[in-house]
C-alpha cells in the first residue's frame, strides 16, 4: 500500500457511540412499539454514529455508478460484447436507464464516472459524465493479471476522491452502482478469493448466460483462482490479478464513506464485493454501510452476512446500476421523517411501551 492511501486510511475513526446512544433513546421515545420499524430504526441509529450527530439528515442524495469494461469478456463468459458497456453509460447521462428513472422517483443526483470504459464517451445532456478513466478497460486476466498493482492503487484512491468531491458538494448520503460487462465474472472471482469459497457457490447466470455459459464461466473463474491466489498477498494484488476498475473504484467509494463519514449504500453483489474489499483493507469500514437489499446471484445474502449487514429490502432483485440502493433509499427517508417528527409518548400523554423481555 502507497503512503497517499496509507494517509487517507489514517484518517478514519470509529462512529460517535454517544450519538448513536442519543439516536436510539429518540427511538424509545417515539409514541410506537419498541424496535417495530427494525433494520429501519437501526439504520438511522448507524447513520447517527457515521454522521456524529443525532439530528439526521439526508435531504441531499448521490448515486455515484463507476462504469468500466473487463478484458476477460474476450473469453464468452458474457451473453452481450464489451460494446453494451459504453452504451449504457452514454444512455445513463441522458438520463434514459431503470436506475436514473428510479433515482428521479427517490430525488437522487445520478453522476455516471467512466473509469475505465474501453471507448471514450459522448456524453449526454441529463447526468454529468465524471471522466476518471484509469485505461480503457482490463485486460484478460485469462492471460495477465487484470491490472498493475498501482493501477489498482489507483483505482481504489480515485474512488475514496469522487466521495471527498461529493463531501464538498454537501451530500449527506451516497447510493453504489456499477455498469460493466463481465463484472459478474470478475466479481465472482474476488469473492471466491476473499471468502475461500468455491466459485460454484458464487457464481450466477448474469446477465442471463445458459448453461453451457455458466459452464465456461466457472472454468475462467476456477483457473484464475487456482493461478493467482497463491501469489496475492493482500486485497489489492486480488483486485489487480482478477478484478475490475468498476470493482477497484467502489472499494474506494466504500472507504470514502468512512474517511469523509457518508452513510454507502451497498446495492447488490458487485457493490456487495467491493464492499467486503473495502473492510478487508480496513476491518471496521462496514460500520459506514447500509446494506440496500438481497441480490438474486447465489452470493448475494452469503456477502451480507459476512459484512454482518442487514437489507432493506428483500424482492428478487439483480440488475445492478444501484437499482436496489436507489430502491431503498425512500424507506430511509421515511424512516427518518418518523424518527424527527413523530410525537413522543410524553406529547400524547401516554404511557410508554416497556421491554419486556422473550424472544423477539
Amino acid at each position: 500500500m502507497n503512503n497517499e492511501l496509507s494517509t487517507y486510511l489514517s484518517q478514519i475513526r470509529p462512529p460517535s457511540v454517544s450519538s448513536m446512544e442519543i439516536a436510539r433513546k429518540r427511538w424509545s421515545q417515539v409514541a410506537k412499539p419498541l424496535n417495530s420499524l427494525g433494520v429501519l430504526e437501526e439504520d438511522i441509529i448507524k447513520i447517527a454514529g457515521i454522521i456524529e450527530t443525532s439530528k439526521v439528515d439526508m435531504e441531499k442524495r448521490a448515486l455515484v455508478i463507476l462504469c468500466a469494461d473487463n478484458g476477460i469478456v474476450e473469453e464468452g463468459v458474457t451473453q452481450t460484447g464489451r460494446e453494451v458497456t459504453a452504451l449504457v453509460a452514454e444512455n445513463m447521462t441522458n438520463g434514459n436507464s431503470s436506475v436514473c428513472i428510479m433515482a428521479d422517483r427517490a430525488g437522487v443526483d445520478v453522476f455516471p464516472v467512466d473509469i475505465g470504459v474501453a471507448r471514450d464517451l459522448i456524453p449526454g445532456t441529463r447526468h454529468p459524465l465524471l471522466c476518471r478513466k484509469i485505461a480503457y478497460g482490463t485486460k484478460n486476466f485469462r492471460k495477465e493479471p487484470a491490472m498493475k498493482r498501482e493501477e489498482a492503487i489507483r483505482t481504489i484512491e480515485t474512488g475514496i476522491k469522487l466521495v471527498g468531491e461529493l463531501a464538498e458538494k454537501g451530500y449527506q448520503l451516497i447510493a453504489t452502482g456499477e455498469m460493466g460487462i463481465g463484472n459478474t465474472t470478475t466479481s465472482s472471482a474476488v469473492a471466491s478469493m476473499l471468502l475461500k469459497k468455491a466459485p460454484e457457490t458464487l457464481t450466477g447466470r448474469g446477465a442471463g448466460l445458459n448453461d453451457e455459459g455458466l459452464k465456461r464461466k466457472l472454468e475462467v473463474i476456477k483457473e484464475a483462482v487456482v493461478q493467482y491466489s497463491p501469489a496475492c498477498q493482500d486485497v489489492v494484488d486480488i483486485l489487480a490479478c482478477v478484478g475490475g476498475f468498476d470493482l477497484a473504484g467502489l472499494t474506494g467509494v466504500f472507504l470514502g464513506g468512512a474517511i469523509y463519514r457518508i452513510p454507502v449504500l451497498v446495492d447488490g453483489f458487485i457493490s456487495a464485493v467491493a464492499a467486503l474489499s473495502a473492510d478487508r483493507m480496513y476491518p471496521g469500514c462496514r460500520n459506514f454501510m447500509l446494506a440496500s437489499h438481497v441480490s438474486a446471484e447465489p452470493a448475494g445474502r452469503l456477502l451480507l452476512e459476512e459484512l454482518g449487514l442487514k437489507p432493506l429490502i428483500q424482492a428478487g432483485m439483480c440488475l445492478g446500476e444501484g437499482t436496489g440502493a436507489v430502491a431503498a433509499i425512500p424507506l430511509l427517508l421515511m424512516a427518518t421523517d418518523v424518527y424527527g417528527s413523530m410525537s413522543s409518548f410524553e406529547d400524547i400523554q401516554i404511557e410508554a411501551y416497556k421491554p419486556m423481555g422473550g424472544e423477539s
